[in-house]
């Protein structure tokens, strides 16, 4: 979270794809060789991606590790090399972000977090995520969505046009979480085939392409569990196999025909020389983006916290928190900018919301004014609370609104809670790190999470983050992944 840019009040998160009427024709598919029905040139593909490339780093920071990068550039561009596209330059960025999670844009623009990495114990795990999402490019998968778009906002249009209705229309923004979430299981199933191919004419077991699927099918159960149990959505990669990769005989298929491939020229497995690159990770929320503990919010740099009510499910993103209530009827958000006049928060807040009514000084610990104001707000246009509250040079500005009324207590609640951090607090606001040990003789896993600093299912965690999800242990002189 930085913390900035206040003023898109109530934004949903960027939808990375846009619908644009585009010239129709026919191309080639690089993969098939058949002519495919599609609606942009290879070059409006490239355009588009790094386009919407400038979009992605807006919503994403970049990890901070230029080793790493590095190291994930190297392995994805030897992957790429192998391709059905050669000809096309990839671009490979390890993003800061916690969400497990990778996705590839048109033209060549492809993406993984540091949350998903941290799951994986080999090189060739990353090469079977990185071999999928180069998948996804080669077959111009996300080409053929953005022309599935189109057309549905073309056919929206019309329709819309002709009855009044909007819900044809709105059909076509539910297309562009497609390169974030999947493509559907065919797709899907295309993309970890290519992968397994790549991995296999670059050195790499293809097989590997089925073992980190099921290291992420678990991390994908235990959030589905975690979800449930919060009362929220769950949040998962490659969330398109309704049983585990073990049991996916169309997987297997589809991996295990890669075969063929295979080169003389192996890469040789090296799980402590990969888990090393992962030594001093950071996992969790990032310090800099500030780090949540339950529904409590602490940023070290910024010298504040604040609470949301208990229940209500947070969201982190680069310029504002947002809160929703379980219902799904309520919501908060936060956001900062720089305080650049001397004057009060009742002024400050006045000057930006002409009608701002029913205002009332706040009683923290930092000085603070509320009021109403009516707003754009995710419940449609109405009254709903606003309030600024100053620290130092910085004003936080925070907005409430409800589905029915104005929201009041669980508002007025989190703004009182904003305060700076106390000594006793520095610590909470720190960021979590991998380190790595070696396991002992005796040592479980249950043992090992009262010795990391994770605070909820820690012994979970730690079997997620080592392979051996849900009952393994480790062996004795095993290098293993602990969180400190």
């Amino acid at each position: 979270m930085i913390l900035g840019c206040w003023r898109s009040v109530w934004c949903s998160s960027l939808g990375l794809i846009g619908v644009s009427l585009l010239m129709i024709g026919c191309a080639s598919n690089p993969v098939t060789g058949k002519t495919d029905f599609v609606m942009m040139s290879e070059d409006q593909e490239i355009a588009l991606g790094r386009q919407y490339h400038q979009s992605v780093l807006k919503e994403f920071d970049v990890y901070e590790n230029p080793e790493l990068q590095s190291y994930v550039s190297r392995i994805g561009e030897a992957l790429a090399r192998d391709s059905h596209r050669k000809d096309l330059v990839f671009h490979f960025t390890l993003l800061d972000s916690p969400t497990v999670n990778a996705f590839a844009l048109p033209g060549g623009y492809v993406y993984i977090t540091r949350g998903i990495m941290s799951y994986m114990n080999s090189e060739a795990h990353l090469a079977g995520v990185l071999g999928h999402e180069i998948g996804h490019v080669t077959a111009r998968h996300s080409v053929r969505q953005h022309s599935q778009a189109t057309l549905a906002g073309i056919l929206g249009s019309v329709i819309t046009a002709q009855t009044g209705s909007q819900s044809v229309g709105d059909l076509s923004n539910l297309l562009g979480t497609a390169w974030i979430r999947g493509y559907g299981r065919k797709h899907e199933l295309e993309a970890d085939r290519l992968g397994a191919e790549y991995l296999a004419l670059t050195g790499y077991d293809p097989e590997d392409m089925i073992g980190v699927i099921g290291i992420l099918k678990s991390q994908e159960e235990f959030e589905a569990a975690r979800a449930q149990e919060e009362g929220r959505e769950a949040r998962s990669y490659h969330g398109v196999f309704a049983t585990h990769p073990d049991n996916d005989d169309r997987l297997k298929e589809v991996v295990r025909a890669a075969d063929r491939f295979r080169t003389t020229d192996v890469t040789p497995p090296d799980r402590e020389a990969f888990l090393k690159r992962l030594d001093g990770m950071t996992f969790g929320p990032g310090e800099a983006q500030g780090v949540f503990r339950g529904t409590q919010f602490y940023h070290k740099a910024m010298d504040f916290t604040l609470r949301f009510p208990d229940g209500w499910q947070v969201e982190n993103r680069p310029d504002r928190l947002v809160a929703v209530s379980s219902d799904n009827n309520a919501a908060i958000q936060l956001g900062s900018q720089d305080l650049n006049r001397r004057e009060s928060p009742r002024e400050f807040l006045e000057d930006q919301f002409s009608d701002l009514q029913d205002g009332q000084v706040i009683d923290g610990s930092l000085p603070g004014y509320t009021g109403i104001a009516r707003l754009n707000t995710p419940f449609g246009q109405r009254p709903s609370r606003v309030a600024a509250v100053f620290h130092e040079k910085r004003v936080f500005i925070l907005l409430g609104a409800q589905r029915d009324g104005v929201l009041q207590k669980p508002f007025i609640d989190t703004v009182k809670s904003l305060r700076r951090l106390r000594d006793d607090e520095i610590a909470l606001a720190a960021e979590r790190r991998i380190q790595l040990a070696r396991a002992k003789p005796g040592d479980t896993f249950a043992k090992l999470a009262e010795q990391t600093t994770l605070s909820n299912h820690a012994e979970d965690q730690l079997r997620l983050l080592n392979g051996m999800y849900p009952d393994g242990e480790p062996e004795p002189g095993q290098l293993i992944k602990l969180v400190k």
